[in-house]
């Protein structure tokens, strides 16, 4: 439990503030600003991406957990990676049958699951950096492979925002906002040592 003095004022702040440090790590792993990042490495690397999304979505809309008033079909990302794969040069059987990751984080609680959904959703706010980055160094952009780091285009700040605001009307106390924290950085762990598993990371 948060004590009173240490209780965050709200649960963006408690997730910004929890995520941080594995949030900061994961990044210097990414590979996107590697002056030796080629076509080849950004292929694995949004297969690894599918291996993870692919499961964890399918856990987030399966499970009746998902938090009411926060629409998830607006929010999914797998389709768009699959075509951005097949833009890659993959056919669709082999998308079909790429590793998908085993480890996910724990979605017991709807707290969890905005916990989950924070980190997803603050991914694709990040990959408005690193589309302009991928179109710079490997010359891809949303017809070419590229589409999942603007997936959301023109909308990608007012779902942002919308999510945010989602975040901040809900009341949580003490016990959820711990889910939401442990679930969001538990995202973080098990992505990063996924993406390791795949041989994709710095």
């Amino acid at each position: 439990m948060f004590s009173s003095a240490a209780r965050p004022s709200s649960l963006i702040q408690a997730l910004r503030t929890e995520t941080a440090e594995l949030h900061v790590a994961l990044e210097k792993r990414l590979p996107f600003f590697s002056e030796r990042l080629d076509l080849e490495w950004y292929r694995r690397l949004m297969a690894a991406y599918h291996g993870f999304y692919k499961p964890l979505e399918q856990l987030l809309h399966v499970l009746a957990h998902t938090p009411t008033g926060l629409d998830q079909s607006l929010r999914i990302k797998l389709p768009v990676l699959r075509a951005d794969l097949m833009a890659l040069g993959l056919d669709e059987a082999t998308v079909d049958t790429l590793p998908t990751c085993e480890l996910l984080p724990q979605i017991n609680s709807p707290a969890a699951a905005l916990g989950v959904s924070y980190v997803l959703e603050g991914a694709t706010l990040g990959g408005q950096i690193l589309r302009r980055r991928v179109a710079e160094q490997l010359d891809l952009d949303a017809s070419s492979g590229a589409a999942f780091l603007n997936v959301y285009g023109d909308l990608t700040g007012r779902r942002w925002k919308d999510f945010l605001q989602y975040l901040a009307d809900r009341n949580l106390g003490d016990s959820q906002m711990l889910e939401a924290t442990h679930a969001a950085k538990a995202t973080f762990i098990c992505f990063e040592r996924w993406l390791d598993s795949q041989e994709v990371l710095l």
